[in-house]
């Protein structure tokens, strides 16, 4: 048994020291990063290029045999840029709040926690964030593969020249938390409506006689859950962290592959990637056949569109406004001649973006 102690001991000696050494490396990374801003003062060049961190845990997956996985690669490189960003200049990043949500979580995982996160009441307020320059980048989510499209964010792209600079695929685990964690004492669940729809069958068959009342977010419901013993929460983890709350139960969503989709907007887009989509917003003329007018060119050029959505376009009776996603980004030849081509048949045609599929 000592002799086991000791080289257990001695391994974890080992690990003390490499540990050491990579403290030794991120601080001398640390030291050039500051050289690399100095010179982007100098020549004024951005500070923040997503498409140079793409290419850094590319190369990086490219290098590495093992047996550290890859899939661990992209997170610990991301919290490495994202110190190494906030030596150069601070990024400010607005998401539709408040904190510990998960459009929150979805800005960690795209940009890290290193930068200037601000929570805001509603998605229209994240947009005139970004556009009036007071946030450089805003988060909102777009759609659930459960319950759907979200669709004030569609509306608010009407009123704002932005665009769409990536996408977040985050999967998302909803947990039944309270002050306690004893599920004897819960006299009432809070939930903002869309993590309650997508419990319901669990909630319907563990706890059938507990009403459910909305609340504005899943953090604002776990905020009230920590002031009263009787109240418990669908939230995320990070909420049940923030909050001091307890696990009543974990992973209640029906659907155990249930995604957000969220997007990044900014006043620009990337560059090409080579592994892109585009998304596109237009109106038709009312007349027979118009929308076959306007998807042919795309079939023609043998152009995947993967989702369109319609949505009301609150300007006139029966006037509807088209979201499309499809692959690959609009400086390709293809889809620039089906733009031109769908233009004749349009009455209003914006490009949201091409942007990095998202992994």
């Amino acid at each position: 048994m000592k002799k086991k102690t000791g080289d257990l001991d001695v391994l974890r000696g080992k690990i003390d020291d490499i540990d050491a050494e990579i403290l030794k490396s991120l601080n001398k990374r640390a030291k050039v990063v500051l050289d690399v801003a100095r010179l982007k003062r100098d020549t004024k060049a951005k500070f923040y290029v997503p498409n140079r961190e793409q290419k850094i845990v590319d190369r990086l997956k490219e290098l590495n045999k093992g047996p550290f996985p890859d899939s661990a690669l992209r997170p610990l490189f991301r919290e490495i840029m994202s110190a190494s960003l906030s030596l150069e200049e601070p990024l400010k990043v607005a998401f539709f709040g408040p904190e510990a949500t998960f459009t929150h979580l979805a800005a960690i995982r795209h940009f890290g926690s290193s930068v200037a996160f601000e929570p805001h009441p509603s998605i229209r307020a994240v947009f005139e964030s970004v556009e009036t320059g007071k946030a450089q980048f805003g988060v909102v989510p777009i759609e659930n593969s459960t319950e759907g499209m979200v669709n004030y964010t569609l509306d608010t792209f009407m009123d704002y020249e932005l665009m769409i600079h990536a996408e977040v695929m985050l999967e998302v685990s909803h947990n039944l938390m309270s002050k306690s964690g004893d599920v004897s004492k819960i006299k009432k669940i809070l939930s903002h409506p869309q993590p309650a729809a997508q419990c319901r069958g669990w909630l319907e068959s563990h706890l059938p006689n507990i009403p459910v009342v909305e609340a504005a977010s899943t953090a604002a419901a776990a905020e009230l859950a920590s002031r009263d013993g009787s109240l418990a929460a669908i939230a995320s983890e990070l909420a049940a962290k923030m909050y001091d709350l307890h696990f009543v139960e974990r992973n209640i969503e029906d659907n155990r592959r249930n995604f957000t989709r969220f997007l990044v907007i900014s006043d620009e887009s990337p560059p090409k990637t080579g592994k892109d989509k585009t998304s596109i917003m237009f109106s038709i003329k009312d007349k027979p056949g118009a929308l076959f007018d306007i998807l042919y060119p795309y079939k023609k050029a043998r152009i995947n569109l993967t989702k369109i959505e319609s949505r009301p376009s609150k300007r006139k009776a029966w006037e509807y406004i088209f979201f499309v996603d499809m692959e690959g980004h609009f400086e390709d030849r293809k889809i620039k001649k089906a733009l031109e081509e769908m233009k004749e048949h349009c009455l209003f045609l914006k490009v949201l973006g091409s942007y990095p599929r998202s992994e």
